[in-house]
């Protein structure tokens, strides 16, 4: 049978096409890392590091001493479109745009320099197109019943003006909001599609003495993202490890998200700001990526 050179070119064109896939490179395992972890690091180091050891997202934590991200250079007016370009051209995204801002103040301009500082952050995360920004519920001071239903309040107006601009605003657990029936009490009264929870796995377990298979069955519906990290108690306290060296059952809680159908990023939290005497973000980090990388492609074959 004769073939005509446009049938010859037409299939050759699907040859390669089918090559190209064959030879495609593999998308990351939705892992991030908190830049609380590399505090020395410039925005493009924490880039290149992220995309050599096959992070897919990271989360904007401070930067170089800076805790108010929306005052760095790089995210000012001028400087945004290529920092986002920086980020893009290395196939990362920005998980999660976390602030300090806490809701459990009752002084009323305190109360008002906290929602505006979230809003702040809520602001450059639509600018950086990140889907979330953190807040603290934080401390329970007073009676307890007040506090639940200002941090609900807080969180509530907080999503109100994150909606529009494509952003969720998230409750860490974190402080004194570490129980599943704390968080779940504040975030059914918050009562918005764009408020949800941040997972701190790590605070949960330590610190309210959950499980991870019941923190996720309370919880589940509102976890967008996470802090993951380990640790060993250390006396009265608890001192944080490479991952898979401590007590913190991290294996087992990226395996209760995985089952029930998580979509976020596996965000590791090394807290080397607050405890410098830690490993070294070049050890740590690339570590998580090998470990947590495992106990992902593990619990996700079943």
């Amino acid at each position: 049978m004769k073939v005509t050179r446009r049938e010859f070119v037409g299939t050759m064109t699907l040859v390669g096409f089918g090559a190209q896939f064959l030879h495609a490179e593999p998308a990351p395992l939705p892992l991030a890392f908190s830049t609380l972890g590399c505090p020395k690091w410039t925005f493009l180091q924490i880039l290149d590091f992220a995309q050599q050891h096959g992070f897919a997202a990271v989360e904007l934590r401070g930067m170089l001493g800076e805790m108010n991200l929306p005052a760095r250079p790089e995210f000012a007016p001028d400087k945004i479109i290529q920092s986002r370009r920086e980020i893009s051209s290395r196939g990362l995204k920005i998980a999660c745009v976390s602030s300090s801002a806490a809701m459990h103040d009752e002084d009323p301009q305190k109360r008002a320099q906290q929602l505006a500082d979230a809003r702040s952050f809520i602001d450059l995360a639509a600018a950086l197109g990140a889907p979330y920004v953190r807040v603290f519920g934080n401390d329970i001071k007073g009676p307890r019943e007040a506090v639940i239903a200002r941090v609900a309040a807080g969180l509530h107006e907080l999503g109100e003006y994150a909606g529009p601009r494509n952003v969720t605003v998230i409750i860490e657990s974190h402080g004194d909001f570490t129980d599943s029936p704390t968080l779940k009490d504040i975030l059914t009264r918050a009562n918005s599609e764009h408020v949800a929870l941040l997972w701190d796995a790590h605070h949960t377990f330590a610190t309210s003495h959950e499980e991870p298979e019941f923190t996720v069955a309370q919880l589940g519906k509102w976890i967008r993202h996470t802090h993951l990290k380990d640790s060993a108690v250390d006396g009265k306290d608890r001192r944080y490890v490479l991952t898979g060296k401590g007590d913190v059952p991290v294996e087992r809680q990226i395996r209760a998200l995985v089952n029930i159908g998580y979509k976020g990023r596996y965000c590791f939290e090394w807290e080397k700001v607050w405890h410098p005497e830690i490993a070294e973000p070049e050890i740590a980090i690339a570590d998580y990526a090998k470990v947590a990388g495992e106990y992902l492609r593990k619990a996700t074959k079943g």
